[in-house]
């Protein structure tokens, strides 16, 4: 940048030089001479300024690629407390749309931000030096000029911010009807939706359209304060030459440095007009990267592996943020390999809060949860996650194949594990009907398969995965009776998997009849809590369900 400033100050100069001693005295060889040293300082201007652009460009990319990485392993530390409290829309605006802001900024920064204060400073010196007496027209341009900045910046900044989170509401009714396309032609709310998105793209294109036109505004002002300077400039300097007190030359000079102190000027303007968009988008990273997880590993103990299992909840209760009441309450139960442990109860009784807090989604309030004799919390996260194999209530497959989704659960796994997971799962028949087998397409979330065959597909990741605790939470609510004996047979079969602990939640009384110990569960506390058999026989809640279920003959 120093390189190209400094060969684009010295062509003025020359060209002065070139007018006044070549031009007017007829000296040919002078010109040639001149002509030659004004070639070699453009074409170094021209290396340095490829060069700028070339560095400036690869180091905002490289800046980019680096703040979008350090945003997604945040996220993925990040607990479903973290997940709400942003909302997905707002985090893939942050990680995409905002790093580009800052990245452009980043490219004007290393650029104009250096070279416009540098040729700002070093044309005023050289047209100071070069004469004086005409330096008094700047004394009104860029007054205006700043004048014109002030009120251009004043009524832009805030409509540049506004704009960011103008994109967040549209990623948000965007992300919704595609998540939602289902529903909403179920409904035939198609029309709500496109007038829902019609309004926030409408806001979005209003705000842009303010913002871009005072910023457009910008550059008439600048050609007419441009063409005021040099029309002050000629009038002054013809006055200055008339009466022979300055050359032709000089003037010419001081009209190209009078340009490069309004474009610098200019362009360190539009910078700053730029720069409060970045400054939204870059509070609005921060606000991501400095948020504190609210799980956090206490200490850096990795859970020493053993043959056998133990997994206990001890008085354990749970609250989520804000709310008055527990989510869970006293929960106490034990469990060792080759158990299986069934939890039934009502929608929203805490189901799926209990198992989620075995992973460590949440942190507990109050009491303790062990594995293997060692509180939970006091192991490390990717230690305690390696020992768990999860099944999600909702399926969730990852756009590739049937073989890279199975590969989630173990790596290294072989062909014939693959094959032996999806026979537990019940998938091993429809898997193998498909074109390419394990090596069959798998759409985003799975969307190329019916909700049985997600969940049996799921189910299949989770069990080629050697842990210590298999959850199941409500993931055989998709299939059929006959289906769902099958697989919970096949799952007591599998030795690998009766060396640890299964933990699974359902709905229906037909899934949890042979569980080793039951727990019945409502508003978050435990009403019930054992076999099959005892629960009918005494407790009154575990009957309702199962009368809300079966016929008389059936129970």
């Amino acid at each position: 940048m120093i390189i190209q400033v400094f060969c684009d100050l010295n062509l003025p100069t020359l060209t002065s030089n070139m007018i006044n001693k070549g031009v007017i005295t007829g000296d040919i060889d002078y010109i040639w001479r001149i002509g030659g040293k004004m070639l070699i300082f453009a074409l170094f201007s021209l290396l340095a300024a490829s060069g700028n652009v070339f560095f400036a460009s690869t180091q905002a990319q490289k800046f980019g690629t680096k703040l979008r990485e350090e945003l997604f392993t945040k996220v993925l530390s990040f607990g479903s407390h973290e997940i709400d409290q942003f909302g997905a829309s707002s985090l893939i605006t942050r990680t995409t749309n905002d790093v580009l802001q800052i990245q452009n900024v980043t490219i004007m920064a290393l650029r104009m931000m250096i070279q416009s204060p540098t040729m700002l400073v070093g044309a005023g010196i050289m047209a100071y030096l070069n004469e004086p007496r005409l330096t008094t027209v700047f004394l009104i341009s860029l007054p205006l000029l700043a004048l014109a900045v002030g009120c251009v910046m004043y009524f832009a900044v805030p409509l540049f911010k506004s704009l960011q989170q103008k994109t967040d509401r549209i990623n948000l009714v965007f992300r919704e009807g595609l998540t939602g396309v289902r529903v909403i032609r179920a409904f035939r709310r198609d029309q709500f939706e496109q007038d829902r998105f019609k309004v926030a793209n409408k806001s979005y294109t209003d705000t842009a359209i303010k913002a871009f036109s005072l910023v457009s505004i910008m550059f008439p002002i600048m050609t007419l304060v441009l063409n005021g300077t040099n029309i002050g400039i000629i009038w002054i300097g013809g006055k200055l030459i008339s009466t022979r007190s300055m050359e032709v030359g000089n003037l010419v000079s001081f009209m190209n440095y009078a340009a490069m102190i309004l474009f610098s000027f200019m362009m360190l303007s539009m910078v700053f007009v730029f720069i409060p968009r970045a400054q939204a988008a870059a509070s609005r990273i921060q606000d991501v990267l400095q948020t504190p997880d609210s799980v956090k590993d206490l200490a850096a103990a990795d859970l020493q592996t053993q043959a056998t299992h133990e997994l206990a909840f001890k008085q354990v209760n749970y609250r989520y943020d804000h709310a008055e009441k527990l989510a869970l309450q006293n929960i106490n139960f034990s469990l060792k390999s080759g158990q299986t442990l069934a939890i039934i109860g009502g929608t929203g009784s805490g189901k799926s809060t209990l198992v989620n807090l075995l992973p460590r989604l949440y942190d507990i309030e109050k009491g303790k949860i062990t594995l293997d004799g060692t509180n939970i919390a006091k192991i490390t996260q990717n230690s305690l996650h390696r020992e768990i194999s999860f099944v999600q209530q909702r399926a969730f497959l990852f756009h590739g194949t049937i073989r890279s989704n199975l590969k989630y659960g173990k790596p290294d796994a072989t062909n014939d594990q693959m094959w032996h997971a999806l026979e537990i799962a019940q998938a091993q028949g429809f898997v193998s009907a498909l074109p390419g087998g394990l090596d069959a397409p798998v759409e985003h979330g799975g969307a190329n398969f019916s909700g049985g065959q997600r969940q049996r597909l799921a189910i299949a990741r989770a069990v080629i995965k050697p842990a210590a605790v298999y959850v199941f939470d409500d993931s055989f609510s998709a299939l059929d009776f006959k289906t769902d004996a099958q697989l919970r047979q096949a799952l007591k079969a599998d030795s690998q998997i009766n060396q640890g602990i299964v933990i699974i939640v359902a709905q229906r009384i037909a899934t949890v009849t042979q569980a080793d110990e039951i727990l019945v569960l409502d508003g978050g506390v435990v009403v019930g809590q054992g076999t099959h058999e005892y629960l009918k026989a005494t407790n009154s809640t575990y009957q309702e369900i199962m009368h809300s279920q079966l016929r008389e003959g059936e129970i």
